[in-house]
């Protein structure tokens, strides 16, 4: 698929509106073509009335196959750096710009591929449904995709990362990396040094949510 298409998830957005009725419909989306070679869609998790949503990328390998988001190797470190950054698990929502996982075959193994721009929009009624029902206090982008889909325009995130802007989703929108780019980084030193700027990030996310409960 190009990145110029028209097609569009917003035809299968129910009248009514929650997750389940969200997570229901989503299963059955076509509006792009990753649906054709995804296992299943990866829809978000999470409770109503969480504060927070972080939006990801799209799933991974393991998440394709499980059914759920953020459940491999980079989903196993934000969960551990959200636990040292204060913030309660139970206050965040957890999803994907992109619901399908997007892959090449490389050595029998499926390799991600990051989703095109036509690609990022066609699947960003989902999103934008998700947030309208959690009306979250802060989303946190977790990387350039995301942002991209919660900004709706390309953002570097090396310019808005670990601050607060304004977005067509959200008056409290926090730019940090993807805990993929984490992963990658070579040496164990920079590994470390990254992981520990990656939980400050977030720290700003929990002492945002506390100010909020001090305002209250």
């Amino acid at each position: 698929m190009g990145g110029g298409t028209a097609r569009s998830a917003a035809e299968f957005i129910p009248a009514e509106l929650s997750l389940e009725s969200l997570r229901r419909a989503a299963r059955s989306c076509t509006g792009c073509d990753l649906y054709r070679n995804a296992t299943q869609t990866v829809f978000g998790e999470g409770r109503l009335g969480a504060r927070a949503v972080f939006v990801g990328e799209q799933p991974g390998d393991r998440e394709d196959r499980v059914g759920r988001p953020f459940v491999g190797p980079a989903g196993r470190l934000l969960a551990r750096a959200i636990r040292e950054a204060g913030l309660a698990a139970d206050e965040i929502y957890l999803t994907n710009a992109v619901k399908h996982f997007k892959w090449e075959l490389r050595g029998g193994r499926r390799i991600h591929k990051r989703p095109l721009e036509g690609e990022i929009r066609a699947c960003n009624p989902w999103l934008t449904a998700e947030v309208a029902v959690l009306r979250p206090e802060v989303i946190v982008c977790l990387g350039a995709t995301a942002a991209r889909a919660v900004f709706g325009r390309t953002v570097r995130v090396s310019e808005y990362r670990g601050r607060f802007s304004a977005t067509p989703l959200s008056t409290a929108t926090f730019v940090t990396l993807h805990p993929s780019a984490l992963l990658r980084a070579p040496g164990e030193e920079q590994r470390r040094t990254e992981y520990e700027h990656f939980v400050s990030d977030l720290r700003q996310v929990q002492a945002r949510l506390a100010g909020v409960d001090g305002e209250k």
